[in-house]
C-alpha cells in the first residue's frame, strides 16, 4: 500500500520474488497507480485501488506491506491482523510506543507476524560490520551523521526523519537499547516548530555512549556511521561505494600512550540490495509464520520508544530521559 518512491521499491522487489503473487497496488493518487502499471507492464491480474480498504477484502490474500505516511500506520495495520493477514510496515511502525505494542499484542492474538522495514539493518555492510567487531576489542563510543540538503518534510522534524536508521544500527551492534536519551535542536526554515538539525545522544548500560548528527539543511552530505574501540574502530560510510565498510587497527600503547598496531583493512562487503533481503526475510516470516530476530514489531517499538524520548527531551532544552 503506497505507490510513492519507498513503496514502488518494495513494489519491484516483491514482483520479482518468486514466492510472492502481487494482487494489488493502493494509493489514493491515480497517476502514482498509472505510472507504477507502465513501469512494471502490470496485468489486470494485479488491482489498481485508491481506498486501502478495497485491498482488504481480496480473495486469498496472506499478507501486506505498508509504505504509507506513518500517521496511516496503525489504522492499517490493524485493520489488516484484525483480517488475519501479516504485515509489513514501513518504518517509524508508528508514532508513538504504546500504539506500536498495541500493534505487536494483537500480532501475537492473531498469530501472525508484524514485521517492520528497518532497511539497514539488512544491510551486508551493517551485518559484516557486527561479525567483525570482536576484533576491536571493547566497544567505547560511536559517533554518526546523516545529513544532507533537503530533502526537508514538512510532517515531522529531522529527529523522526533521519535519526531512526542510525539508532537501528547502533542497537543491533550492541545487543542494546539505550538507558537515557539526550536531544538539542534547531529551527530556521519558513519559521517552522519543526528541527531542522538534530544533535543526539545515547547512552547505553555498558558504558558505550554514541553522539548523532542530523540535518536536511547541510549541503555536506553525510551517511557515515562509526564504533571506536579499545583495540581499534570501524567506520560505514555508505557514500564509499568501493570501500564502505573500513577497519581502522590501532591503540595507544600501555604508559608511551603511542599508537601501536595500526593497520586500515578494508573489508569486502557483498553486492546485495538491502531491501531485496529484507523482502525476502519478510516472506520467509510469512512463510514459516515465525517472527523476525533482526526486525520484529518488537524492535520497531523499542525504536519508537527512544523517539519518544529523544522527542521529550528535545522539548526540555536537552534534558537527560530515562528509558523505561
Amino acid at each position: 500500500m503506497g505507490a510513492g518512491r519507498w513503496g514502488t521499491h518494495l513494489l519491484r522487489n516483491f514482483l520479482a520474488h518468486p514466492q510472492v503473487e502481487v494482487r494489488a497496488v493502493v494509493d489514493p493518487h491515480r497517476p502514482l497507480l498509472a505510472t507504477a502499471a507502465a513501469r512494471f507492464d502490470l496485468d489486470d491480474s494485479v488491482a489498481l485501488l485508491e481506498q486501502w480498504e478495497e485491498a482488504l477484502d481480496i480473495d486469498g490474500l496472506g499478507a501486506v506491506a505498508i509504505a504509507t505516511p506513518a500517521t496511516t500506520h496503525t489504522a492499517i495495520a490493524t485493520a489488516a491482523l484484525k483480517r488475519q493477514l501479516h504485515v509489513l510496515c514501513e518504518k517509524p511502525l508508528t508514532l508513538t510506543a504504546s500504539t506500536s505494542a498495541a500493534l505487536c499484542q494483537l500480532a501475537q492474538q492473531q498469530h501472525r507476524q508484524l514485521f517492520v522495514d528497518h532497511t539497514y539493518l539488512f544491510h551486508p555492510a551493517v551485518i559484516q560490520a557486527k561479525a567483525n567487531l570482536d576484533r576491536l576489542g571493547i566497544p567505547r563510543y560511536g559517533y554518526a551523521a546523516r545529513t544532507n540538503l533537503g530533502p526537508v518534510r514538512h510532517d515531522v522534524d529531522a529527529l523522526w526523519d533521519l535519526a531512526i536508521h542510525d539508532i537501528a544500527i547502533f542497537n543491533y551492534w550492541l545487543n542494546q537499547t539505550p538507558v537515557a536519551v539526550q536531544a538539542q535542536g534547531l529551527s530556521w526554515l519558513d519559521n517552522r516548530s519543526l528541527a531542522d538539525v538534530v544533535w543526539c545522544r545515547l547512552r547505553y548500560g555498558s558504558g558505550f555512549e554514541a553522539t548523532l548528527h542530523l540535518c536536511w539543511a547541510n549541503p555536506h552530505k553525510q551517511r557515515q556511521v562509526s564504533m571506536v574501540c579499545d583495540r581499534g574502530s570501524l567506520v560505514f560510510d555508505e557514500l564509499q561505494a568501493d570501500s564502505p565498510l573500513v577497519l581502522q587497527l590501532g591503540y595507544p600503547a600501555p604508559e608511551t600512550f603511542q599508537p601501536q598496531e595500526l593497520d586500515t583493512v578494508v573489508l569486502e562487503v557483498p553486492g546485495q540490495e538491502p531491501l531485496a533481503t529484507m523482502c525476502d526475510r519478510f516472506v520467509c516470516s510469512v512463510l514459516t509464520n515465525q517472527p523476525s530476530t533482526v526486525s520484529s514489531g518488537t524492535v520497531g517499538t523499542d525504536l519508537v520508544a527512544i523517539l519518544e524520548a529523544l522527542s521529550q527531551s528535545l522539548t526540555q532544552q536537552g534534558q537527560w530521559i530515562a528509558m523505561g
